[in-house]
Parts: structure tokens; sequence; C-alpha cells
């Protein structure tokens, strides 16, 4: 595929398209884990999630193993991990927390901040000595403007972005997804049981998890122990003030009782499925007909890059979800009236691709910084984090929700 047939597909067909038939890395038939979700009430267990999807073989029991948003993440890694090996120059910001004393922590960019370029980590930086939404650039990219978007963090615009804490309540700038990336366990075992408060039917996982440690020390549960702000002791004052008796497992020590539970899944197969809607793209004006075409087209190749790039690193998911390909599916061209061709593209025609499309749209009148937005973090967002890895040291952190 040239850049020239990817214009004209981007001007006049529907969208790029591919199904990828996966299995688990251990064969087909073994068990993958994938993500789980609180339950509903009180001390619920946590699942997975389950739909009936309309198959053409039927309707059938499928299981979410990677969702879009999770995705739109893991295809940013992988476009992250392009940049950094130097085979693919894609504008983004980073904030710079070098020098600054915190451990493990050297910078976060555009491409791994969870809301992309209106994140939180962004806004509290500086640039140029102003906040960053008050800079120029930023004053830009707050206003929606696509053109500044596609020229500072591109993948604000595939992947979806919205300025929530922008002037009038969060009604700032929002664009919606023009790449859609979803992993699905087809044709999944499951079991349907009562729930034991309301009476309805729940679905669940025909698999199973056990989980027990037992203590080579021989820790037993009635032994006395004591937690304070000193850590922990056998004596309630060597724990320091606010010692209270804790059980030994919650100091890590002490056997674990054997449990099984309802997590894990077998599988037909997994699909791994993805959309580049050009309907999306063509919504995106750019100022003048060359750049709408240029800037379109760009983000395609993008689109088309990090798709490859995810194939080649791999779908090492999580622990215990570790997939690969069965065999090699084509991408498929939708055209307007639903009928599809096959396109083949592969990692180093992607690389080339996106090259040709970043310079066709420098000749455009796109304007790319040859190096990254550097943001100096705020001395605030400095201040937050070393307080919250000190807390953490001294296991004081707290979880996201929890109740003091």
């Amino acid at each position: 595929m040239d850049l020239s047939r990817l214009a004209g597909m981007v001007a006049t067909d529907a969208a790029l398209r591919r199904r990828q038939r996966l299995q688990p890395v251990g064969g087909q038939g073994d068990k993958i884990f994938p993500p789980t979700y609180p339950g509903d009430g009180r001390n619920a267990q946590p699942r997975h999630v389950f739909e009936r999807r309309r198959r053409s073989e039927g309707e059938v029991w499928c299981v979410l193993v990677d969702s879009v948003q999770s995705q739109a993440n893991r295809l940013e890694e992988a476009l992250l991990g392009a940049l950094r090996d130097g085979v693919a120059a894609i504008p983004h910001v980073v904030v710079d927390f070098r020098g600054k004393d915190l451990t493990g922590l050297t910078e976060i960019t555009s491409l791994d901040a969870p809301h992309r370029v209106y994140d939180a980590i962004l806004r509290d930086s500086t640039l140029g000595g102003q906040p960053f939404m008050d800079s120029d650039v930023g004053k830009r990219i707050k206003t929606g403007d696509p053109g500044a978007l596609l020229e500072v963090s591109p993948t604000a615009l595939l992947f979806g972005s919205w300025h929530s804490t922008g002037e009038g309540g969060g009604i700032g700038a929002k664009f919606a997804r023009c790449l859609v990336s979803e992993i699905v366990a087809i044709d999944t075992p499951v079991d349907e049981v009562p729930n034991q408060r309301t009476g309805e039917i729940e679905t669940r996982t025909a698999g199973r998890r056990t989980g027990s440690r037992i203590d080579p020390l021989g820790i037993l549960r009635r032994v006395e122990v004591f937690k304070g702000e000193k850590g922990w002791d056998v004596d309630k004052a060597g724990a320091g003030a606010k010692a209270k008796e804790v059980r030994p497992s919650e100091i890590n020590h002490g056997n674990i009782a054997p449990s099984v539970q309802p997590l894990g899944v077998t599988c037909d197969h997994v699909e791994h499925m993805v959309v580049i809607s050009f309907a999306a793209l063509r919504r995106l004006r750019f100022g003048t007909p060359e750049k709408d075409s240029a800037g379109r087209t760009l983000l395609t190749a993008l689109g088309l890059l990090a798709v490859t790039e995810q194939d080649a690193r791999g779908y090492a998911l999580r622990s215990r979800c570790d997939l690969v390909c069965d065999g090699r599916a084509p991408l498929e061209l939708v055209h307007a009236d639903g009928s599809t061709d096959a396109v083949v593209i592969d990692r180093d025609g992607a690389r080339k691709l996106y090259a040709d499309a970043l310079a066709a749209a420098t000749r455009a009148g796109f304007v790319f910084a040859d190096a990254p937005i550097r943001l100096e973090p705020q001395p605030k967002l400095v201040e937050i984090v070393r307080r919250s890895q000190e807390l953490a040291l001294q296991d004081k952190g707290g979880e996201a929700g929890e109740e003091e």
C-alpha cells in the first residue's frame, strides 16, 4: 500500500478493519485470566465481564479480555516503544521528572498519561514558566483546534480525548475515537447460578482459581501480633502509637487457607477486532482541502503503525493472559456499500507509510517540532508525588475509595 492509495481510501471508503484470531500461548483450551471487575453489593467477589453475542454460528457466551479503553492504552504503549526505538517520529508532550528525587519516576508522556494531552499531569506542569494550558501551545489545544492537536499530540485525535476540566464546566474540546480495538474470548463455558441474596440468575465462569500459602516458619494465627506507627511487634508498646492487634496474615506471615474462586476461562478462540473509521476521520477538519486529506491520512497511517507494532511486540496482556496470533488475518477495506477488499501491510510497510504521511503533512502546511514539547512539573505536583511515595513506604497510603 502506498500513500496515494491510502489517501484515496480515507476520502471515499468507510473503514479499515481486521478480525484477528488469537489463541492462548499455551495452546487452544489453555486457561486464560481476563480482567476482573467489582461485583455488586458489599463484599462481592471479583468477576469477569460476560456477554451473549450474536455470531454467524448463533448466540454464544463471550468474555471481555481487553476493553476498548485498555486497548487504546496498549496501542499507545506500542507507539511509545516505536518512538523510543527510533523507528517513528511521533509528536508528543513530555513531563520531565528527572532531578526531582522521585523514586522510579523519570518522565510521563502524552502517550502514557491516562487522559492523553488533556491529563492533569500535563495541566499541572509548566511550559516556559507558564501553566501548560496558559501557554501558547496550551491555548491552541484547549480550544479544540484539530490542527494544533495533530501537530502536538495526534494520538489525542486517533484514540479520542476530552478536555473535561476546560471552560464551561466540562464542555471543552472533545474528540471521539477514530480507532476502536477490543479483544474478546469467544464461546466460553459458563455456570448460571442464583444469587443467594436476590435469587436472580447470574452468569459466572465455569473455570476455577485456587489459592493457598503454607508458611515455612509455621507461624500460627493465634499468635498475638500488634501493628502501629512503628510497624509490627509481638509487644503492643513496641509497635508504637495507635497499635492494635492484627492477625499474622495482615503482616504477611502465617498460612493462607486454601480457597477456590470462579475465575479464569477457557474458550474456542480469542478475537481481536480493530476498526479505523474513515467516516469519523472525515469529521476532522484542518482548514483547507489539502490539509484535510493530509491530516486524516496521517492519522490513519498512525493507526496502522500502532496495530502492526502491537502485533510484533506481542499480546502479553497480564499474568496468565498471554496470547498469540492464530495465523495472520488480512486487513479489510470496507467500501461505502459494505463490500470489502483485502489489504496487506506489514510492520515495515506501516513504518514507511507513516513516515511518508508525516512528510506529506509537513508539505501540506502542518508544523511538527523536531523534538517533543518538554514540560516542567509544578512544585506542588512534585510534592504530592513525593508525599505519596513516603506514605507508601510507611504502608499508610490507603487505596482509592477506602474509608478512613
